[in-house]
């Protein structure tokens, strides 16, 4: 599939009536397994990315590291991926709009940007040189602009939704595809920024939320699980050890892969092309 075909397909793919889910990815490895449970989508975890390379979150990842996961993963799915490139990797438009040219090389159909703190004339400038640089080369990228007013508890609470939504329309107007709003949950909040919208509205899920489907009754059209997964992998991790370096056993492993749809070594290897 080309790269056009896949920027195509990745933006037909939000929709309420049947919202895109995507199982955050940090890895080639985590990026097959994701497609092979059906994804029609990939995105990435900056979070997940970061961990996996020894950084903590939070626009601390180099900019080179950074792009290197998102090439690798690109290059081990045949689906569209989605680059989560947290603030952009750069401080000026400029720089910005360079992690664009350099995402699309790496083989992205989409990618994800955040104010975090930042006021939000800040993202709205970095939008207008993402969708500058996407148009030079020709690219049909899917720009979701990440809201964190929620997430972040910015601002009046009295006033949150308005803000958020004024946010949101400023970078919806500088070249914003899709607006990401972490941190809520609440279904009368989700229904009233969907309606406020004229872009795809994407949240954050994990346990406890709404499903997909319902989740789509209220408007949105693109559901992340974030960092979710990778925190669920390494916590995997971290219980093994423990119980490896403390009682000396081992049952928590049986407990991972003995349990229902775990992967065993020779269909986790089977992904990459060859057999046990």
């Amino acid at each position: 599939m080309t790269r056009t075909h896949h920027a195509s397909l990745f933006r037909s793919l939000h929709t309420p009536a049947r919202p895109l889910a995507l199982a955050n990815a940090w890895d080639a490895a985590s990026a097959r397994i994701v497609e092979a449970a059906g994804a029609p989508a990939i995105a990435t975890t900056s979070a997940g990315v970061a961990w996996s390379l020894g950084v903590p979150d939070g626009d601390r990842i180099a900019r080179d590291l950074a792009l290197e996961a998102v090439a690798r993963i690109a290059g081990a799915v045949t689906v569209p991926v989605s680059a989560d490139i947290e603030g952009g990797h750069g401080e000026s438009p400029d720089e910005v709009a360079e992690t664009v040219v350099r995402v699309l090389e790496a083989g992205a159909a989409g990618v994800n940007i955040e104010d975090g703190t930042r006021p939000p004339g800040v993202l709205a400038a970095r939008l207008e040189a993402v969708r500058a640089a996407a148009d030079r080369a020709g690219a049909d990228l899917f720009v979701n602009a990440r809201v964190d007013t929620y997430l972040l508890g910015l601002g009046d609470p009295a006033t949150r939704l308005r803000d958020t939504l004024d946010r949101a329309r400023r970078y919806v107007d500088a070249g914003a595809d899709g607006v990401f709003v972490p941190g809520v949950t609440d279904p009368g909040l989700i229904t009233s920024l969907a309606e406020g919208l004229t872009v795809p509205l994407n949240v954050l899920a994990g346990p406890g939320a709404a499903s997909v489907k319902e989740l789509g009754a209220l408007g949105v059209a693109r559901v992340s699980l974030g960092s979710g997964i990778a925190q669920a992998a390494f916590s995997a991790a971290r219980r093994a050890a423990r119980e490896l370096y403390g009682a000396g056993t081992y049952d928590s492993l049986g407990e991972d892969l003995g349990a229902p749809g775990s992967l065993d070594y020779a269909e986790l290897d089977g992904l990459f092309g060859r057999d046990g």
